[in-house]
């Protein structure tokens, strides 16, 4: 039954998500439900949505999935070793957001929990997921609010889980090939079983609860903002810094490629026009800038 809650808490967050961002973009997302049946490598279901050239996202994607798989692939394990093998279940949302408007940041968003179950032992659960802002031009009123909003949203559960989720959020969203952060963070956490199911669930809800209140402020200051070709064109290069972590460093795209995942599904993830340059470096004191000076480097913003 435990199982279960989780599952009906996460399509509805789903629904309340894609609800909202259909109303504020004005173009409905594409609903694809899809099956896995037993005897491959994963089972389950779960249903992808989708938005592409609407008014406010140039692309978008929100997914929920709930699967079982006979063996943990690697990503899951390489924090619990002794778990290496075991038979899994897995269920979660995951979202990220590409505006069309360059002065509207990217977004993602996960919420998810995993079981194993190895043979004669008891089963382990744990939570994992956060969120995290990608600007491609400042503000600091947004970063303040999206940091407030997340820390709110964890402090009844402990005063410690904001200063450490946060931290662990700019260690995480870090491009160790490029000594560079992907956008200014927000919170991040994994593996996370400390007060047993109760604590982790309600702590996954909190989170996943407070992303509208994070995001949407800040889609509607900025949304309407005049923009042209160069902002466009700085947007295309920053997203290339996602497209980057998402294929190298992230933990989920890898677990969801190496279970036997559904590419589609995990990669909807990729923006939608992206640019790279050989060794470009944006005007001095130019605001463009200012987003590598400012706002990149981690730093405290509540």
């Amino acid at each position: 039954m435990k199982t279960e809650d989780v599952r009906t808490y996460l399509l509805s967050l789903q629904d309340r998500i894609i609800d909202t961002m259909q109303s504020e973009d004005g173009s409905p997302f594409v609903r694809d439900a899809w099956t896995r049946p037993s005897g491959g490598r994963l089972e389950g279901d779960g249903v992808s949505r989708l938005v592409e050239d609407g008014p406010l996202l140039e692309r978008g994607g929100c997914n929920f999935s709930h699967v079982k798989g006979p063996q943990l692939p690697p990503s899951a394990t390489q924090h619990r070793p002794e778990l290496a093998g075991a038979p899994f279940e897995a269920l979660g949302v995951s979202l990220v957001f590409h505006p069309r408007n360059p002065y509207v940041p990217t977004v993602h968003m996960n919420v998810r929990m995993l079981a194993a179950h190895p043979p004669g032992r008891e089963s382990v659960t744990w939570f994992g997921g956060g969120m995290d802002l990608t600007p491609y031009y400042g503000f600091e009123e947004d970063a303040g609010h999206f940091h407030t909003t997340c820390r709110d949203a964890l402090a009844p559960f402990g005063d410690d889980k904001y200063p450490r989720f946060k931290q662990w959020c700019d260690d995480y969203f870090y491009l160790k090939h490029r000594q560079e952060a992907r956008g200014i963070g927000g919170i991040f956490y994994d593996d996370f079983a400390e007060g047993g199911f109760d604590t982790g669930f309600g702590m996954m809800r909190s989170v996943g609860d407070a992303f509208l209140a994070a995001y949407l402020p800040i889609v509607q200051r900025r949304r309407a903002l005049p923009y042209g070709e160069r902002e466009r064109d700085f947007q295309a290069y920053r997203r290339g810094r996602y497209v980057e972590f998402n294929l190298v460093w992230d933990r989920g795209t890898l677990f969801g490629l190496q279970s036997g995942g559904r590419t589609e599904s995990i990669l909807m993830s990729m923006p939608p026009v992206v640019k790279w340059r050989y060794d470009w470096q944006p005007e001095p004191d130019s605001p463009e800038a200012r987003l590598y000076t400012d706002f990149l480097p981690p730093r405290a913003w509540v």
